[in-house]
């Protein structure tokens, strides 16, 4: 038996930030990729075996919402967080008042003087609530939950965007705006 969240690790690894580990592209317009191609890529460059029914579960199943198919489930795609150079489509929108960043408690004082950058990823990302902060920022040590002033940001110019699951998006949060 597969571990399927193991599986559902390498899918997000190749999707947003090693698509030619497999030997397969990723569309720079809406970070796309071929649902076939990805399969045998895996099928031929991993230790898994996996089908279009495993890959439909691991969609389906994923609770924090990472992939998305187009419709007719000829490409599939990690709905944030890439490395890999490309363009989701996002449109501007204006964030709530607060939202959260949850992260360990090692990163505190940099943070607090340098503000919260995107590193390797495309955007910084943010939650709607302090549970999903928490949930995210748990895993990388002992947490600090940080509030972020982001309507003052989109007040001030900042833009913002939602990915497809709900994570909220900004290139980048001045210290200034951390509570």
């Amino acid at each position: 038996m597969q571990d399927l969240s193991k599986l559902s690790k390498l899918i997000s690894r190749i999707l947003r930030h090693a698509p030619e580990s497999i030997g397969i592209e990723i569309e720079y317009y809406g970070a796309w990729a071929d649902t076939k191609q990805l399969i045998n890529g895996i099928n031929s460059h991993s230790k898994y075996n996996i089908d279009m029914a495993i890959l439909e579960k691991i969609v389906a199943d994923d609770e924090k919402g990472r992939y998305s198919f187009n419709a007719d489930k000829s490409k599939i795609r990690a709905n944030q967080g890439h490395s890999v150079d490309v363009d989701m489509g996002f449109a501007e929108k204006i964030p709530p008042e607060i939202l959260y960043h949850g992260t360990a408690e090692r990163f505190v004082e940099s943070i607090l003087s340098e503000g919260l950058k995107k590193m390797q990823r495309q955007y910084v990302h943010l939650s709607k609530d302090e549970e999903t902060a928490s949930k995210v920022g748990v895993r990388h040590g002992k947490l600090h939950i940080f509030r972020v002033l982001s309507g003052e940001m989109y007040r001030q110019g900042y833009k913002f965007y939602c990915s497809e699951n709900g994570v909220w998006l900004t290139d980048n949060v001045p210290p200034n705006f951390l509570e």
